[in-house]
């Protein structure tokens, strides 16, 4: 007992409050079932396997520690199957599902000489007795962790429908026959919890669906609850009821009251309508994902270092696709596996790693790229492109002021944008980006015939009530170049404001690429939004080389003879060298509520090229703090910002161009930018990149970027299977080691035919990187 009374100050009782780690190393991926055993610091309470936890003794001194060890229990060969008596799996008197069972011991180990106490005993002190309790006892951080994911997507209940008016207009709805009150359809069909009108839902991009009835009515009226007839049976929690004010599906807690008041007498109702996620995933279950994922082809799995896969704990494939694409890069295996182990990550982390970027992104290569596996888990699913991004930017906040050991910077070039006017002057405008997204070119299809015939083969069928098989649908088939050249193909700007005619006019852009990153990444626009804010993906195949070269869309900036624009002000008294929103982009999105003078920025900050992009940028910015202040003001302040202001930030250890970025958005007050820059989500250089400058001169630098020749390799695929970016799966292609490889999650396997045809995005790697 000796050793207890000198390390019994380290040991502490958990609080309520304290976050405790004992599922999982914060190093490494080693858990309870892991040779050796989990070691929970009684001190910190964060977990460590048997590799890593003298690394923490070293670092900390703390020598108490809590091991949990989970063995596989020994299961008889010859032992008769017990008859169920619960209709339930898992779990005692129901449904064997094989799963191993485990045992779970505990003991007391101090180091450094791993002297260890079984637990529990009656010999072991008080306080440690009780911190062991209060820890077994307790709820695992990880576990709280994944509870928040899972739960922060799930129905909310409507602010509506508690004080939900229900007019009394003598409706009774009766139990089946239902139709459209204002046309003939027959499915799809949403009953108004406020009046009892029956009307047809949105109408899909294949012209399934309905005639937006519903929406129109909610427009007219105001009547905010909804729900879908079919959906509706005894359990009224499965029911799909919709908030047109929110935006969202939603529970109605008194929805049997709400029903009963149009004498809908739930219990008696069966289901004969999907429901809008049973809709998605009915969807998702077509040729695509067949081909993506190579059903039917004999893939030969693949195991070892480079070719771990990621559980998916929820719909977590939009990240496991994007992190093995990343760490295939030689940017990331350097920076995160190769130069750095695992005890130099820890060493150089906080006291508390769970919460260092750095060193978790250690963790994850190490695991990624050894033999582990790694888990990941949300609830909801995500834009595998937009988690990229913001992926890249953590990246790049966390390793701020540190170019050679940034890697994201391996991803990022520059932009420029020509725009000429009709007086033979010109205006060039910057930015830096991650990725290259490009529209996709349908009129430059190269099998037009065949799609034509199909669509009139189409169209016949579906009038005699057939049904289009897989092996009958022709889908536009585009050429990847088609689509770059669209990229840098001149494009006309409506109402540009000349300083040099002194008017509005129409300008000619074009656009190229100031520097060629080491990967370059390629993202195919397959999602357009129709009329009524319905998304369409566009079925269609990209014709993708396993080389393309891009030396001929290099910018190169103002040249001999060329006169820049001037600067001035117009009568309206907005800076000249700013370009003016267009009006059909701001009419546009003013018709779906938003601010007008946040309409007019997006359009200006998206130069006009589209009501998609503008509600994109609208979205993404809302809370900025400079959204409200006027064009004009906001062009007069753009470059007043006392210098020793910027000074004393950067004394602060923070970087020139956040600096100068907060005291803009904070008005100059010191104290206010410092709590922006630590608050705000747009608080780095790399934000600037969303917000397209109109200036004459290049506001971003992309000095020290990556630059090299313009050829480049295919090395990863990104598709998506489904109807939009929140719902489906993701699956990526890697080329390694001269072989392509598929990677669904967990499972990998050697592909026999990659779908290079139907990638979502492309990754391209430079010859000379």
């Amino acid at each position: 007992m000796d050793l207890f009374r000198s390390n019994l100050c380290r040991v502490r009782i958990p609080e309520p409050t304290n976050r405790i780690y004992k599922h999982e190393c914060c190093i490494s991926f080693d858990t309870p079932r892991s040779e050796g055993g989990l070691f929970v610091d009684m001190n910190t309470f964060l977990a460590f396997g048997k590799d890593c936890v003298r690394w923490n003794y070293e670092k900390t001194g703390n020598s108490v520690y809590l091991l949990i060890k989970q063995t596989k229990k020994l299961v008889p060969e010859d032992r008769p199957s017990k008859k169920p008596t619960l209709l339930a799996i898992g779990v005692d008197g129901g449904f064997d599902n094989n799963e191993p069972k485990y045992e779970e011991t505990h003991s007391i180990v101090i180091l450094p000489d791993y002297v260890a106490f079984p637990f529990p005993s009656v010999e072991l002190p008080e306080k440690v007795s009780l911190a062991v309790d209060a820890i077994l006892m307790a709820e695992g951080a990880e576990r709280k962790e994944q509870l928040a994911a899972w739960t922060t997507d799930k129905k909310q209940i409507s602010a509506y429908a508690m004080n939900l008016q229900q007019i009394d207009n003598g409706v009774i709805v009766p139990p089946s026959g239902w139709k459209c009150s204002k046309c003939e359809k027959k499915e799809n069909l949403w009953l108004n919890v406020t009046d009892g009108m029956i009307l047809c839902g949105h109408r899909n991009w294949d012209i399934s669906g309905g005639n937006n009835h519903a929406i129109e009515h909610y427009k007219e009226t105001s009547y905010p609850l909804a729900v879908k007839l079919g959906t509706i049976t005894a359990d009224l929690e499965a029911a799909d009821v919709f908030s047109y004010p929110e935006d969202d599906s939603v529970l109605d807690p008194l929805l049997a009251q709400h029903l009963a008041f149009f004498g809908i007498d739930f219990s008696s109702l069966q289901n004969t309508e999907m429901t809008t996620a049973e809709r998605e995933l009915d969807q998702n279950i077509n040729f695509d994902w067949n081909r993506i994922q190579e059903s039917g082809e004999e893939l030969e799995p693949i195991f070892g270092p480079g070719y771990t896969g990621l559980v998916n704990l929820g719909n977590s494939c939009y990240m496991a696709a994007t992190m093995q694409v990343v760490f295939s890069t030689c940017s990331f295996y350097s920076r995160y596996y190769m130069n750095q182990s695992l005890k130099t990550a820890f060493e150089m982390a906080p006291a508390d790693p769970t919460v260092d970027f750095n060193k978790q992104l250690s963790r994850l290569a190490h695991g990624m790229l050894s033999d582990d596996n790694a888990n990941a888990a949300t609830s909801t699913n995500s834009d595998a492109l937009e988690f990229f991004l913001h992926f890249l930017d953590q990246v790049e906040r966390v390793n701020g002021g540190k170019p050679t050991m940034d890697p994201s910077r391996s991803f990022k070039f520059g932009i420029e944008e020509r725009i000429l006017c009709p007086s033979g002057k010109v205006t060039y405008n910057r930015r830096l980006d991650y990725i290259l997204s490009l529209n996709i070119s349908l009129h430059e299809a190269n099998n037009k015939e065949e799609h034509e015939a199909f669509q009139k083969l189409k169209a016949r069928e579906v009038s005699e009530g057939k049904v289009i098989s897989s092996e009958e649908i022709v889908c536009p088939r585009v050429p990847l170049e088609a689509c770059l050249a669209s990229f840098s193909a001149l494009e006309q700007i409506q109402e540009f404001y000349s300083t040099a005619l002194k008017a509005k006019t129409t300008a000619k852009k074009t656009a190229g690429l100031t520097s060629f990153p080491d990967y370059l990444v390629l993202h195919m626009r397959k999602f357009l939004m129709e009329e009524g804010w319905v998304p369409k993906k566009l079925d269609v195949y990209i014709d993708v080389p396993d080389i393309i070269d891009i030396n001929h869309m290099r910018s190169r900036g103002l040249q001999p003879g060329e006169e820049l624009l001037p600067d001035g002000v117009p009568e309206g008294g907005v800076k000249s060298n700013k370009l003016l929103a267009n009006e059909d982009i701001v009419s546009q999105l003013v018709s779906m509520g938003f601010n007008h003078l946040h309409c007019e920025k997006a359009a200006i900050n998206t130069l006009n090229n589209g009501v998609e992009e503008a509600m994109n940028w609208l979205l993404s910015h809302m809370d900025d703090p400079d959204i409200d202040v006027p064009i004009c003001q906001e062009a007069q302040h753009t470059e007043v910002v006392d210098q020793s202001k910027i000074d004393t930030l950067i004394s602060f250890g923070f970087q020139e161009e956040i600096a100068r970025k907060a005291l803009k958005a904070s008005g100059g007050d010191i104290e206010k930018a410092t709590d922006w820059i630590f608050n705000d989500a747009d608080a780095s250089v790399s934000s600037d990149m969303d917000a397209t400058t109109s200036s004459i001169t290049p506001t971003l630098d992309d000095t020290g970027l990556p630059d090299g020749g313009g050829r480049y390799r295919l090395f990863g695929i990104v598709s998506h299977i489904g109807t939009s970016t929140q719902c489906g799966h993701y699956v990526v292609h890697v080329l390694k080691d001269g072989r392509w490889v598929i990677f669904k999650d967990n499972k990998v396997g050697a592909s026999v035919n990659p779908p290079k045809d139907m990638g979502y995005s492309y990754f391209f790697e430079r010859f000379d990187s």
